[in-house]
């Protein structure tokens, strides 16, 4: 990281042309084709997708999408008043006429009256595209909605409701990313001071997100994307990419002040926060990519969307911002710090560093000497706040929302209760049944299971549509009695395909299959639900290897799957609590209580996952480092939660505003991504990482870094904060290391306690700008002891494993996939490189390990020669 740091501070203006070069390739292709995003949902397999295809062999014209127009006569007139004919019918015909309408079924038709209400008041006509929602464009469903409209007047009142209706009512949404940017800069200036330091990260962030979201558009002509991918992707990517900005920015602020120049300030900021900020990004990304291993459609495409905007918000944080240093330099500091460190004298220390980094420090440190002190009774209250949060995850019940979820006033909500009213709650999804037949003695059967069907409990009417003659089709339309979202709906789905429909087709060659728009929610609805605990055991799975491999141990890991798993599921409470029950919902203007996406937990565990992820590395990596060079546990936790707590509480607040922003943008998937996410950082940040982290890790104590050691042989070794220990610890053992004795070496230890996270940058950039405190010490202590961080570590394994890993995954994904060549050809690659491997893969270890070996020896008996020194106060030789 440090050479890359490097490049770009020196080659700032370069680095910058590169970025608005990309910024602009990107912008044009996507200014000329826009993007192409399709709601449409692919379920390999289910039920509801099989009568959907058949529809579409079959009958093409009768798979397109149907959409209603809602006629409602107010006052004391009725729908079959002359008057009302002539203002209604004239308007069906225009609409018939539009572009990408295939037919319109009148309410005055012969077989109307079926569509017209028993008071007469209400009626509806149904309006058939020529094609599937997501494919019908915008404006000619626009054309549909305002030449219905038209014919509104004082005693006439005209709605519209359907999918293709609601995708474009959907598409109206206001956009709210800039109340989050706002209060973002406002929490940024307070926490800097510096109008620069407030804009820096935000101007990295939104050009990450330009760069992403324009990326997200174009791939839409390619993959299938979801019309809500864009603004979750832009949920996710504007909150990670302020936060991992400010990571950076701050450890470069405490460089300048320390004394060191912009280059290496800039340099020690990328090469310690930047390597944490790149590890928690790919950490994010790889567990976004994860939702393509449920090979459902919706989840896929939103987890590519979101993986993208965070990987370009990780590129953004290690090339742009450095750049961006280079050109602002010192005055990212506000004036009253660039004035305190003028008139500094030189050789004297940072405030903040003088004491063992007493002073500012301690005010930061009250609250981790107050968990220290009160573990357990910190410990008990966190877990019993969490556990009241989580408590109405229990009752979550998930579903795909409907038109009774869209907020008052919307036209989509006026027909939906419009219909209600007039003919029941089920009219608003319809089930349909598909029947194909073999033979002409499957007539029969049919009309059987059309009776049974009408006299099934929970069906309000069922109708058979004329007969194909030429291709034996039929389709049979079916109007529940309870709402499309109810729980009464799915079991009657349920019923139907278990019970009712194979007992028609027994005897015959009667094939039927269960569809509609409501079924097809239904299935996805079971289908997450089903594969919903294999992904949470993957990405648990995957957390835990992660940090065991980054911390060398397994508490530390199981201790972070066991908070991501709470605050998962106390964001889960909240959401149910909000939109499940109605707490609040109808104020914040999303509709009426309902059922919880179904897409919601497993994107949520994913999102919840990396940004968990986030914190724990910033908190854990800093005691991590403590720990590793004094070996008090008690001392490495409370100074790592004294030293990060502010900067994790600041980043949760922006995330937590960015969030709620888009609460208020009117779409309530939307809104039940914004809630949930800013109600589980919240519980991340201010109760997990402030309170239930650090007082288990002090009860747990030196038991929080055992691993193994036969874990410890085989596990590679990966530096997050970019410093090499002193020396690696013997796996199991809680030995301390040996350290200098006598004056000197306290100062050295001293120093070492607060210099550490500044002694990753290149010996060349550190010697030719010596910190002022180091000067200090050097002057009070005599012999320095050699800087351990010029020993370099052998290469572990690590590339050889990921290598092996990829080529295995890939191969078994394909031949998963069906793509028998492609899974072949990977799995024949890895064979191939595993044959020269080896040997390699066998020794290498082994040499890892002996010269790491050979370097602890060294520093051993350097170390005792230093102590020997400081002893007997001479310059060793």
């Amino acid at each position: 990281m440090s050479a890359l740091a490097t490049w770009c501070f020196r080659h700032r203006f370069l680095v910058i042309g590169m970025w608005a070069a990309v910024l602009v390739a990107l912008a044009v292709p996507y200014a000329s084709h826009s993007a192409a995003y399709s709601d449409a949902l692919s379920l390999p397999g289910a039920e509801s997708s099989k009568a959907q295809a058949r529809l579409e062999a079959t009958e093409p014209k009768q798979s397109g999408d149907s959409d209603q127009i809602v006629v409602h006569v107010r006052g004391d007139g009725s729908i079959r008043d002359a008057a009302v004919r002539s203002r209604v019918i004239p308007m069906l015909h225009r609409v018939a006429k539009l572009p990408a309408v295939a037919s319109v079924t009148s309410m005055y038709g012969p077989a109307g009256e079926a569509q017209v209400s028993e008071d007469g008041k209400t009626s509806y006509a149904t309006v058939t595209f020529d094609s599937r929602a997501d494919r019908i464009p915008v404006a000619a469903v626009t054309r549909v909605i305002d030449t219905a409209q038209a014919a509104r007047d004082k005693t006439l009142q005209v709605e519209l409701g359907g999918e293709a209706i609601g995708i474009v009512a959907q598409g109206k949404a206001k956009s709210t990313e800039a109340i989050g940017l706002v209060a973002a800069g406002i929490i940024l200036f307070v926490a800097f001071g510096s109008l620069l330091g407030m804009a820096l990260p935000l101007l990295v962030a939104v050009a990450a997100l330009g760069a992403g979201l324009i990326t997200v558009g174009l791939a839409s002509h390619v993959i299938t994307v979801g019309s809500d991918d864009p603004t979750v992707a832009a949920l996710i990517g504007l909150g990670v990419g302020i936060d991992y900005a400010l990571f950076i920015v701050t450890r470069y602020r405490t460089g300048l002040q320390s004394g060191l120049a912009p280059e290496p300030a800039a340099v020690r900021a990328l090469d310690t926060s930047g390597r944490a900020v790149l590890f928690a990004g790919l950490t994010v990304v790889t567990a976004l990519l994860g939702l393509l291993v449920l090979r459902i459609g919706p989840a896929s495409s939103m987890g590519i969307s979101a993986a993208t905007a965070v990987l370009f918000t990780v590129i953004a944080a290690v090339t742009l911002l450095p750049a961006l240093l280079g050109i602002f330099g010192n005055k990212l500091l506000s004036r009253r710090q660039r004035r305190a460190m003028a008139n500094r004298e030189p050789g004297t220390a940072h405030p903040t560093l003088n004491n063992h980094g007493q002073g500012k420090r301690m005010s930061k440190g009250r609250w981790a000497v107050r968990v220290e002190r009160h573990k357990t009774l910190f410990t008990v209250v966190a877990l019993l706040a969490v556990t009241v949060l989580s408590l109405p995850t229990l009752s979550m019940r998930l579903g795909t929302l409907d038109a009774g979820n869209d907020p008052k006033g919307t036209t989509t909500r006026a027909a939906y209760d419009l219909l209600a009213q007039g003919f029941g709650a089920g009219s608003n999804g319809p089930l349909v049944l598909v029947a194909q037949q073999a033979a002409p003695s499957d007539a029969s059967a049919l009309e059987k299971l059309v009776a049974t069907v009408r006299s099934t409990r929970g069906v309000a009417s069922a109708t058979a549509r004329p007969v194909t003659a030429a291709k034996g089709l039929s389709i049979i339309d079916v109007v529940p009695t309870s709402a499309p979202q109810d729980k009464a709906t799915s079991t009657l789905i349920s019923h139907l395909r278990k019970d009712v429909v194979p007992a028609a087709e027994q005897g015959s060659s009667l094939t039927v299959h269960v569809g509609g728009r409501t079924a097809a929610s239904a299935d996805l609805a079971d289908v997450l639900a089903s594969k919903l605990p294999l992904f949470l055991g993957v990405i648990v799975a995957l957390g835990c290897l992660l940090l065991m491999v980054a911390f060398r141990s397994i508490v530390v890991p199981l201790t972070a799957a066991v908070m991501n798993l709470l605050a998962s599921a106390g964001s889960f409470g909240v959401v149910v609590a909000v939109f499940q029950w109605g707490w609040g919902c109808e104020l914040l203007g999303l509709g009426k209580a309902g059922p919880v996406a179904a897409e919601l937990p497993v994107i949520m565990l994913a999102i919840l996952f990396g940004l968990s992820m986030d914190y724990q590395v910033f908190l854990v990596s800093r005691i991590h480092e403590e720990w590793e060079h004094t070996r008090d546990s008690h001392r490495a936790i409370r100074i790592g939660q004294a030293e990060t707590g502010r900067l994790i509480n600041a980043a949760a607040l922006i995330m937590i505003c960015v969030f709620t922003a888009f609460v208020f943008g009117g779409q309530r998937v939307i809104a039940e991504y914004g809630v949930g996410l800013a109600a589980a950082v919240t519980i991340d940040a201010f109760i997990l990482r402030t309170v239930l982290v650090p007082a288990l890790m002090h009860l747990l104590g030196r038991a929080n870094w055992w691993l193994p050691a036969w874990l410890e042989r085989i596990l590679p070794r990966v530096s997050i904060e970019g410093s090499p220990s002193r020396r690696p610890v013997r796996a199991g053992s809680m030995s301390t290391s040996p350290v200098p004795g006598g004056p000197a070496a306290a100062e050295w230890t001293a120093a070492r306690h607060r210099d550490l996270a500044t002694t990753a940058v290149r010996p060349a950039v550190a010697s030719a700008q010596p910190e002022p405190a180091m000067q200090h010490r050097a002057a009070l202590s005599g012999p320095q002891p050699p800087q351990t961080s010029t020993l370099r570590t052998p290469k572990s394994v690590l590339a050889a494993y990921v290598w092996w890993f990829f080529l295995g995954v890939f191969g078994i994904h394909h031949l998963y996939l069906g793509r028998k060549n492609w899974g072949l050809l990977y799995l024949f690659t890895l064979g191939i490189c595993g044959l020269g491997w080896l040997v390699d893969g066998v020794t290498l270890p082994c040499q890892v390990r002996s010269a790491n070996a050979r370097l602890a020896l060294c520093e051993a008996e350097t170390s005792a020669e230093w102590t020997r020194a400081g002893r007997a106060g001479t310059m060793p030789r």
